[in-house]
């Protein structure tokens, strides 16, 4: 079954030499890489452009689907992740008001979310 979808890793590896992509993908140390150098100033980037439907077979292939959309919850705190809807959907209202007050923790949870929000969707996935 399909947890990350190949189009919304394209779409997000638009932004890639952010990382976006790779987060989304289940990959938060090279994403976090690529946040600091560019993709790897663009090289690493444009290279991606042909490696992204491997990793949405290994993300499908790791993560457990569910009442939660993987999907969903990553356009969410990739688009309005300092307002804390993404935590808000996972059904984390107190965080995701607190998100929403304090700009995401000054942009610091955001960044923390990018790092676990897989596993906390996989981790509710398997509870619900």
């Amino acid at each position: 079954m399909q947890t990350h979808s190949i189009v919304v890793g394209y779409l997000l590896w638009i932004f890639g030499f952010t990382g976006a992509h790779r987060f989304y993908f289940g990959k938060p140390i090279s994403g976090t890489l690529y946040f600091f150098t560019l993709g790897f100033l663009f090289i690493g980037w444009l290279i991606d452009l042909f490696l992204i439907p491997s990793m949405a077979e290994k993300a499908d292939q790791r993560f457990n689907t569910g009442r939660y959309d993987y999907t969903v919850a990553w356009l969410l705190l990739t688009f309005l992740g300092t307002l804390g809807v993404h935590r808000m959907y996972l059904g984390k209202w107190i965080t995701g008001l607190l998100y929403l007050v304090t700009l995401g923790f000054l942009g610091f949870g955001v960044l923390y979310d990018y790092w676990t929000l897989n596993g906390t969707i996989d981790e509710a996935n398997r509870g619900a």
